[in-house]
């Protein structure tokens, strides 16, 4: 092999190696958020500093916030899901299946709270932590970023999809937050 041949060939590595560790970085990126205490009204998510929502990471962990709030108080979780929407409220299809989906209890929501489990009910430590990662195709579409986020009533994390405003500011477009999860251990007979 001629020297000019190594070379070349030193510097394909390096480049494949540096796109190899550029994708590992994208994929494994997550940021963790604590909260003391949920938020109890939109006054009080909009006074967090997460607020800002100048990442999608902390338009994500508001989004789980406000549903465990919209658990609660069906019309306090809306005006935070509607301040996280931005300029595309919700319509009468999406507040019909949030309904649907807390007809049958709340506990979703919480299970993505660290410690929140079947066998404790899905009650979440305190103060409530969230973790939220990206993943290899969270950048898939331009304006818009994948994040997925674990519950502890789920083998696999759920995705929530967030789009940039012109102004840089991260709005809830899409959340699949709200699928299925094993039942908790009070509601359930074999437990």
């Amino acid at each position: 092999m001629s020297i000019f041949d190594k070379l070349k060939k030193t510097a394909s590595d390096t480049l494949n190696n540096g796109v190899k560790n550029a994708a590992a970085a994208i994929t494994s990126k997550k940021e963790t958020f604590t909260f003391a205490a949920l938020p109890e009204s939109l006054a009080e998510l909009q006074a967090l500093p997460e607020a800002a929502m100048d990442t999608p990471f902390q338009t994500a962990a508001l989004t789980v916030c406000a549903l465990c709030v919209y658990a609660a108080d069906k019309e306090i979780g809306a005006e935070m899901l509607n301040f996280l929407l931005g300029p595309r409220p919700l319509n009468n299809v999406q507040i019909s299946f949030l309904n649907d989906r807390f007809r049958e209890g709340h506990h979703v929501p919480f299970s993505y709270f660290k410690g929140a489990v079947p066998e404790n009910d899905y009650t979440p430590d305190t103060p409530f932590t969230i973790t939220i990662e990206a993943g290899a195709y969270s950048d898939a579409n331009e304006g818009y970023k994948k994040l997925y986020i674990k519950s502890g009533g789920a083998d696999n994390p759920r995705e929530i999809v967030l789009r940039m405003r012109g102004d840089g500011k991260w709005f809830l477009w899409e959340q699949f937050l709200l699928v299925g999860i094993r039942e908790a251990k009070s509601d359930n007979p074999w437990a």
